[in-house]
């Protein structure tokens, strides 16, 4: 299908923009903004609605206009691995992209944030990553960016719990070099498993909270994947059952997004006033 989606480029400054289906809920072209004007930068960023089947030849358009470099969301992230020449061993282990950039003789790069993304949240907000066991709801692509990052940062074990068991499996299989992974069905989780809960499920989207024994929520650190203007429905279910802290992901989604500014930028941008300011 050919690429008809209406985007122009700015002139005469470097331009970025984030692709996705759907793509007009995302907060990315207002959180570079704001990193643009913290560190004196001038850039113009914006979001394009791509389809699964315009993606090649909207990248193909894209690069050609001038586009310096790309974040990549839903439902994309697992083709752009595969769309880029020089993926990072991490987001190549990952099998997802979600930072594009582009070198010379039309080299294509790409990398994944997520993970470091998370791990930074996590540890901005006081919550302990060495030495402790962390309890993953659902299997999706997501779950195969932030493995890898969590066990850099130290993590003793990653148990996954999802509907389908054999999709936690195939998580398990490929990231057995890494560190020690566990599955379970979600009514076999075993009691005083984890220290920490990551919601990685899309339920709370739905207002809906993954079929998890209460007691395990509580004492724990949570965290859900997702965001929203109020408390999601996992965040709810999380402090109704005790849980030590309860925190969403927006924090993720802007350092991820520091992340991908530095590989362009070459700056880290301060990330508090951003989140700040999104709240």
């Amino acid at each position: 299908m050919t690429f008809s989606s209406s985007f122009t480029l700015a002139e005469d400054v470097d331009n970025y923009c984030v692709i996705g289906d759907p793509i007009s809920h995302s907060k990315s072209p207002q959180i570079h903004q704001l990193f643009a004007e913290q560190s004196g930068q001038i850039l113009h960023y914006q979001a394009i609605a791509v389809t699964a089947d315009e993606f090649d030849e909207a990248l193909l358009q894209l690069h050609r206009q001038g586009i310096k470099g790309l974040n990549v969301t839903l439902p994309h992230k697992s083709r752009a691995c595969s769309w880029v020449k020089a993926p990072t061993g991490l987001a190549e282990r990952a099998g997802a992209v979600n930072t594009i950039w582009f070198g010379e003789n039309e080299q294509t790069y790409g990398d994944n944030t997520d993970g470091k993304g998370l791990v930074k949240d996590l540890l901005a907000n006081a919550i302990t990553l060495s030495e402790r066991n962390v309890l993953i709801l659902g299997a999706g692509g997501a779950v195969c960016g932030i493995i890898e990052a969590l066990f850099d940062a130290g993590v003793a074990r990653i148990t996954i719990t999802n509907r389908t068991l054999t999709r936690a499996e195939e998580i398990q299989n490929r990231f057995s070099t890494i560190g020690e992974i566990q599955v379970y069905s979600y009514d076999s989780v075993p009691a005083n498993l984890a220290d920490i809960v990551i919601n990685a499920t899309s339920a709370s989207l739905q207002q809906q909270v993954p079929p998890l024994a209460d007691q395990l929520i509580a004492g724990r650190d949570c965290y859900d994947l997702a965001y929203a203007d109020s408390d999601t429905a996992f965040i709810t279910w999380a402090k109704v059952n005790g849980a030590r802290t309860a925190i969403d992901g927006l924090g993720m989604l802007v350092r991820q997004a520091a992340e991908s500014f530095f590989i362009w930028r070459g700056i880290r941008p301060e990330v508090e006033p951003v989140i700040a300011e999104l709240r």
